[in-house]
């Protein structure tokens, strides 16, 4: 049995429908099962990483852990699943991690929980792997809205480069490293096949959608304002502003590390992502 954590998620979502072709059994971890409209083929059950009292039915004969935390909270929530999955006796645990754990000249809030996440699965003393993906090909979907308003996209730092990952393919490296053997005690670092910064990804954007979109740089703050004005927690808005700047770090965005080598397809462009989504951009 594989335990899916994160299963309403980007990631998680997709990962289901790898799953779904393995035949494998696969059960998917939600705090809200009754609204998670999730595939029949998956069993849901209730389950909260911010209540370890409530892991232990998830965990019942599993034998593999897709690990998603988010947050400050994100360590806690790693330790305490990873405990959970030794005492149920799971013999592996996945954990969706981020590219810059290994990277020792960054060291921004996001980056430090992960390494701090990794650590605790590590003592747990199940065999992990980790999944060290850059940035995701779906964040352009915070820019929606003000595509939709105005056609135009605020955004900081507009030097920054990342080999943006679709999500579709973390979850396809997911899936066969939950399914085959010899990815223990193995980290892979993920990016996609180009580097873009973000007035790249508008000027994609633009081509796909058949309309001229404009990109403005804004300061940091400007963009922090933003995040918490539609409901962001403070301290989360200033972790993705510091992981925003980690974009200028040279090599950051360098693509194809592992990821080619795990996939059976030709990894995802992010106008292939965009074609995909071109409806959220509508107005």
């Amino acid at each position: 049995m594989i335990l899916v954590t994160g299963a309403t998620g980007t990631v998680g979502r997709a990962l289901l429908d790898e799953l779904a072709t393995t035949g494998e059994p696969v059960r998917a971890m939600t705090r809200r099962p009754a609204t998670a409209d999730l595939p029949g083929y998956v069993e849901v059950v209730g389950g909260d990483l911010g209540d370890p009292a409530s892991l232990g039915g998830a965990l019942r004969d599993v034998d593999r852990v897709f690990a998603v935390s988010t947050g400050p909270d994100g360590p806690t929530q790693d330790r305490d699943l990873a405990a959970a999955a030794a005492t149920a006796g799971a013999g592996r645990i996945v954990k969706l991690s981020t590219l810059s754990v290994d990277d020792d000249r960054i060291d921004d809030p996001i980056t430090r929980w992960h390494r701090a996440g990794e650590d605790a699965v590590r003592d747990s003393g199940v065999a992990w792997t980790f999944l060290r993906p850059t940035g995701f090909t779906s964040n352009a979907l915070h820019w929606a809205g003000t595509i939709a308003d105005h056609d135009t996209v605020y955004h900081p730092y507009g030097d920054g480069r990342v080999a943006l990952i679709d999500p579709r393919d973390i979850a396809a490296v997911a899936a066969t490293v939950l399914t085959r053997p010899g990815h223990e005690g193995r980290a892979y670092a993920l990016c996609g096949p180009e580097a873009l910064g973000p007035a790249d990804e508008v000027e994609i954007l633009s081509e796909v959608l058949g309309r001229p979109l404009r990109y403005v740089e804004v300061p940091p703050g400007a963009a922090h304002r933003a995040m918490v004005e539609r409901g962001m927690p403070p301290e989360l808005a200033d972790a993705v502003v510091a992981k925003a700047a980690t974009t200028r770090e040279p090599g950051v965005g360098v693509p194809d590390r592992d990821l080619p080598r795990l996939l059976a397809t030709t990894p995802r462009t992010f106008r292939a992502w965009a074609r995909d989504h071109a409806a959220a951009f509508t107005r």
